[in-house]
Protein backbone atom coordinates (compact mmCIF):
# COMPACT_ATOMS: atom_id res chain seq x y z
CA UNK A 1 0.00 0.00 0.00
CA UNK A 2 1.07 3.35 -0.82
CA UNK A 3 0.80 6.49 1.18
CA UNK A 4 0.90 10.33 0.64
CA UNK A 5 4.59 10.64 1.39
CA UNK A 6 5.14 8.01 -0.92
CA UNK A 7 2.79 10.24 -3.52
CA UNK A 8 4.65 13.40 -2.19
CA UNK A 9 7.93 11.65 -2.73
CA UNK A 10 7.22 11.42 -6.18
CA UNK A 11 5.08 14.45 -7.34
CA UNK A 12 7.40 17.28 -5.63
CA UNK A 13 10.34 15.84 -8.00
CA UNK A 14 8.14 17.22 -11.12
CA UNK A 15 9.36 20.70 -12.72
CA UNK A 16 6.70 23.13 -12.19
CA UNK A 17 4.42 20.75 -9.56
CA UNK A 18 2.94 22.74 -6.53
CA UNK A 19 1.20 21.10 -3.53
CA UNK A 20 -1.87 22.56 -1.86
CA UNK A 21 -4.26 21.48 0.80
CA UNK A 22 -7.73 22.59 -0.18
CA UNK A 23 -10.52 21.68 2.23
CA UNK A 24 -8.64 19.13 3.55
CA UNK A 25 -7.47 17.37 0.82
CA UNK A 26 -3.94 17.36 -0.73
CA UNK A 27 -3.55 18.60 -4.48
CA UNK A 28 -0.50 18.38 -6.67
CA UNK A 29 -0.89 20.85 -9.65
CA UNK A 30 0.82 22.57 -12.33
CA UNK A 31 -0.68 26.15 -12.45
CA UNK A 32 -4.03 25.93 -11.77
CA UNK A 33 -4.37 21.83 -13.21
CA UNK A 34 -4.55 19.66 -10.47
CA UNK A 35 -3.18 16.43 -11.93
CA UNK A 36 -2.81 14.24 -8.83
CA UNK A 37 -4.95 14.50 -5.85
CA UNK A 38 -6.01 12.82 -2.43
CA UNK A 39 -9.20 11.69 -1.24
CA UNK A 40 -9.97 13.04 2.53
CA UNK A 41 -9.27 9.89 4.23
CA UNK A 42 -6.39 8.79 1.87
CA UNK A 43 -7.47 5.61 0.64
CA UNK A 44 -7.94 6.76 -2.81
CA UNK A 45 -5.48 8.49 -5.43
CA UNK A 46 -7.22 10.93 -8.30
CA UNK A 47 -5.00 11.45 -11.21
CA UNK A 48 -5.45 12.53 -14.73
CA UNK A 49 -5.62 10.02 -17.68
CA UNK A 50 -6.60 10.43 -20.99
CA UNK A 51 -10.46 10.42 -21.67
CA UNK A 52 -10.59 8.04 -24.44
CA UNK A 53 -8.32 5.42 -22.36
CA UNK A 54 -9.86 5.46 -19.25
CA UNK A 55 -12.83 3.03 -19.42
CA UNK A 56 -10.27 0.18 -20.92
CA UNK A 57 -8.20 1.11 -17.24
CA UNK A 58 -11.24 0.65 -15.09
CA UNK A 59 -12.22 -2.26 -16.85
CA UNK A 60 -8.89 -3.83 -16.80
CA UNK A 61 -8.80 -3.90 -12.82
CA UNK A 62 -12.31 -2.83 -11.48
CA UNK A 63 -10.62 -3.33 -7.91
CA UNK A 64 -8.03 -1.40 -8.12
CA UNK A 65 -9.48 1.57 -10.65
CA UNK A 66 -12.68 3.45 -10.38
CA UNK A 67 -14.46 6.15 -12.54
CA UNK A 68 -14.52 9.20 -10.78
CA UNK A 69 -18.04 10.77 -9.61
CA UNK A 70 -20.48 11.40 -12.74
CA UNK A 71 -20.20 15.31 -12.03
CA UNK A 72 -16.07 14.81 -12.65
CA UNK A 73 -16.71 12.56 -15.95
CA UNK A 74 -16.07 15.49 -17.61
CA UNK A 75 -12.37 15.83 -16.65
CA UNK A 76 -9.77 13.66 -17.71
CA UNK A 77 -9.69 11.65 -14.21
CA UNK A 78 -9.65 8.96 -12.94
CA UNK A 79 -9.40 6.85 -9.40
CA UNK A 80 -7.30 4.41 -8.07
CA UNK A 81 -7.40 2.26 -4.55
CA UNK A 82 -4.22 3.61 -2.88
CA UNK A 83 -4.01 -0.34 -1.05
CA UNK A 84 -3.94 -2.13 -4.36
CA UNK A 85 -1.21 0.16 -5.83
CA UNK A 86 2.77 -0.41 -5.68
CA UNK A 87 5.16 2.44 -5.76
CA UNK A 88 5.91 1.78 -9.02
CA UNK A 89 2.44 1.89 -10.66
CA UNK A 90 1.68 4.93 -8.76
CA UNK A 91 4.94 6.69 -9.76
CA UNK A 92 4.29 5.79 -13.63
CA UNK A 93 0.46 6.97 -13.00
CA UNK A 94 1.37 10.52 -11.54
CA UNK A 95 4.31 10.46 -14.05
CA UNK A 96 1.46 10.10 -16.95
CA UNK A 97 -0.70 12.62 -14.88
CA UNK A 98 1.77 14.79 -14.82
CA UNK A 99 2.76 14.83 -18.64
CA UNK A 100 -0.68 15.87 -19.36
CA UNK A 101 -0.63 19.18 -18.10
CA UNK A 102 3.22 20.33 -18.94
CA UNK A 103 4.57 21.15 -22.07
CA UNK A 104 6.09 18.66 -24.13
CA UNK A 105 9.51 20.64 -23.92
CA UNK A 106 9.54 20.25 -20.05
CA UNK A 107 8.62 16.48 -20.44
CA UNK A 108 11.51 16.46 -22.47
CA UNK A 109 14.21 17.84 -20.35
CA UNK A 110 13.08 15.89 -17.49
CA UNK A 111 12.63 12.82 -18.74
CA UNK A 112 14.20 12.87 -21.94
CA UNK A 113 13.16 11.94 -25.24
CA UNK A 114 12.31 8.61 -24.89
CA UNK A 115 9.45 9.03 -22.60
CA UNK A 116 7.24 11.04 -25.28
Amino acid sequence: MITVADVRAVALTLPRTTEHLIRDRVKFRVGRIVYAALLRDETVLGFGYPREEREALVASDPVKFAFPSPSDMRFQWVHAAMAELDVEEMTELVLGAWALCVPKKVIREHLGEDYL
